[in-house]
């Protein structure tokens, strides 16, 4: 994988769930060649709290666990959630959980025994849709990979945190991008003061061509197509 694919990942927090501690290793050191935050459960139980403090992007998971296994977990994941990507782990013999899986909208498969051309391939078809250009309304596109707006023949470049927000705003298919999940997504570690915010949203707006912005008072933001 080349360096600006290995850039892309960096930044994203993934969730390795697999209760047998030797494999588990493996995979999480094999993970942190990829991501700067990896954070690993032994068992469904334990992914969803992980899940629930730690909000990661992408779930890679295996299926058969004692206490929770990973079909439970993934069902009280995309209860709410069907936006973060999930990667399960499967074996020949899991076949019988294929109509659930597949009923719980499992983005990709993986064959056991893990390899690092399996977790490429994976995670290579995860970067090829996450930079998918995206229309934000009419002539309004948002280039993901190279950080840009695309309007008429005009091109404006955009910082990391900018293009995210939109992706949020897209993402959320028109309901409200709350200030928490904004404070979540944007900030992670730090807090966001009421001037920080207004300060982002005054420059994000100075950037777009058109407004397309609409402000929830007490809750969020909107995309106003």
């Amino acid at each position: 994988m080349n360096e600006i694919l290995l850039e892309e990942l960096r930044d994203i927090p993934i969730l390795c769930v697999e209760d047998e501690d030797g494999i588990r290793k493996v995979i999480v050191d094999t993970l942190k060649y990829y991501f700067d935050d990896v954070y690993e459960a032994r068992d469904g139980n334990e992914a969803y709290e992980i899940y629930k403090d730690y909000n990661p992007k992408i779930i890679l998971s295996d299926i058969q666990m004692k206490n929770c296994d990973g079909i439970e977990f993934v069902k009280k994941v995309r209860k709410n959630d069907f936006h973060t990507t999930i990667i399960m782990l499967t074996a020949h013999s899991n076949e019988e959980y294929l109509i659930d899986l597949i009923n719980l909208n499992i983005n990709y498969f993986i064959l056991k025994p893990l390899n690092l051309k399996k977790l490429n391939d994976a995670l290579l078809k995860y970067l090829e849709k996450k930079l998918e250009p995206i229309l934000l309304c009419e002539g309004l596109v948002l280039d993901l990979e190279k950080r840009e707006l695309h309007f008429k023949e005009e091109t404006i470049s955009l910082r990391k945190r900018e293009k995210e927000f939109l992706q949020l705003l897209h993402e959320k298919n028109g309901a409200i991008l709350t200030y928490n999940e904004i404070e979540e997504e944007l900030w992670i570690d730090k807090e966001m003061t009421t001037h920080a915010l207004k300060s982002f949203i005054k420059e994000v707006r100075a950037k777009l061509p058109i407004n397309i912005l609409k402000n929830v008072p007490q809750e969020g933001y909107t995309l106003d197509k």
